[in-house]
């Protein structure tokens, strides 16, 4: 599977998988992998094809049967996919991602091992570990944020904050290891039970219309997207909880008992520069292709998250900042 699941590949993959009478499916691997590996084990026993069941350019018909039992063992420190019950896919026909969703999804079990993210390299370590902060980040300010998954991002957040830019740096580092490992696996728990934002209802689109790192998209993004949604919180919605949340953000990432709002921006910022995270333009997106990016940023199932709807000129501004 390669960096970003195909519908081709799943399909692939549930074809071989029935032909071969299949009743357990393992994924062992990235998010990817893991993802692939749901969608293999539901059309195992949900009978008819892929699109089906696919949000937005499927029927998206609801899952019927419990899908074959599965096993999902991340070898990366990002998604979370691990306890997740969903699977992103690209189209490339429709330059989407899409999703195929259901309670029904969830892995059987989810085998979490730091050991096995020892031999990831320095870019996969960053572009992951910022998708794993991202999630949390974006679960803790999320309009569907609740006292569960509060407990869980403070936690990640911590862990996250104190080891990302140590494991970017000394992949060695076992402790950094585990707790990027931690972070991943509480990003996945809180955004299965409350909802992201911006970042990802911008990330999706983007990925699938450019080849570029899912997480990697989403530390460029993450900044500027916070500052846009302080920006109009404060406008909108200054009663709003989620700007407490991000004081909060900036406190636990800082370490600071006292922190503003323009500390946790500056700290991700520095974060990303440390991380060597490209601009949007290394990927070839030029401000042409902004309009359509916004059109299905704004269709996105995780912008509904968002603690502040945002209008299209601000989604606009977040890109040309990224770029």
């Amino acid at each position: 599977v390669p960096g970003e699941p195909t519908t081709d590949i799943a399909l692939a993959g549930a074809q071989k998988a029935r032909e071969s009478d299949c009743d357990w499916v393992i994924g062992i691997g990235g998010g990817s992998v893991i993802d692939t590996g749901k969608v293999i084990a539901t059309l195992l026993t949900n009978k008819g094809n892929l699109l089906d069941y696919l949000e937005v350019i499927g029927k998206g018909n609801p899952i019927e049967k419990i899908p074959a039992p599965y096993v999902a063992v991340p070898t990366t420190a990002g998604t979370g996919a691990e306890v997740t019950r969903n699977s992103v896919l690209e189209s490339p026909e429709h330059r989407v991602k899409v999703s195929m969703r259901s309670p029904l999804m969830l892995p059987r079990w989810a085998i979490v091992d730091p050991e096995l993210t020892y031999t990831m390299p320095p870019p996969i370590t960053a572009s992951t570990g910022l998708d794993a902060f991202t999630q949390l980040l974006e679960s803790f300010v999320s309009n569907k944020a609740n006292p569960l998954t509060d407990g869980i991002c403070r936690e990640g957040l911590r862990l996250a904050a104190r080891a990302l830019v140590r494991v970017f740096e000394d992949g060695g580092d076992t402790k950094a290891r585990e707790a990027m490992s931690l972070a991943s696996l509480f990003g996945g728990l809180a955004l299965a039970n409350a909802k992201l934002g911006a970042v990802h209802g911008i990330a999706g689109p983007l990925g699938g219309m450019f080849k570029a790192p899912h997480g990697a998209i989403c530390g460029r993004l993450l900044p500027f997207v916070m500052e846009i949604n302080i920006n109009a919180l404060q406008m909108r919605e200054p009663e709003s909880p989620s700007l407490t949340r991000f004081r909060e953000v900036a406190q636990i990432v800082t370490g600071k008992k006292v922190a503003d709002l323009s500390d946790g921006i500056n700290w991700v910022r520095n974060i990303c520069s440390r991380l060597k995270l490209p601009p949007l333009s290394e990927y070839k997106i030029t401000e042409a292709d902004f309009p359509l990016l916004v059109e299905k940023a704004q269709e996105a199932s995780s912008i509904k998250g968002n603690p502040v709807h945002l209008m299209e000129k601000e989604l606009v501004k977040i890109l040309q900042q990224a770029l």
